[in-house]
C-alpha cells in the first residue's frame, strides 16, 4: 500500500487501525505529529489539546490513517486516498 502524507512523502506499508492502538500510545503518537518540526497548524494560538482533538477527530472521520512504514519501522499519520465504505 502507498499513500501520500502531508509533506509530500510516500508511506509504503500496512495500516493500523487506531482503535487497536492503546490509547496512551495513540495520544503521545498523536502528541509527537503535531509537534513535529515543520508541522503547519494555521492558528499559531491553537492550543496542543486542541490540535490533537482535531487530529484523532479526522482519524475517527476516515481522514487520516496511521500508517506503519515497513522501510524505516516507523508509524505515521497521512491523509488517506480515496473513500472508504
Amino acid at each position: 500500500m502507498s499513500q501520500e502524507n502531508a509533506v509530500g512523502r510516500h508511506e509504503e506499508g500496512i495500516e493500523v487501525p487506531y482503535e487497536q492502538i492503546d490509547p496512551d500510545t495513540l495520544r503521545n503518537m498523536i502528541e509527537e505529529f503535531v509537534t513535529r518540526d515543520g508541522a503547519d497548524w494555521g492558528d499559531p494560538g491553537c492550543r496542543l489539546e486542541d490540535k490533537i482533538t482535531q487530529v484523532l477527530q479526522q482519524l475517527r472521520n476516515n481522514k487520516v490513517q496511521i500508517v506503519f512504514d515497513l522501510k524505516s519501522n516507523t508509524a505515521n499519520i497521512v491523509v488517506r486516498q480515496g473513500k472508504r465504505p
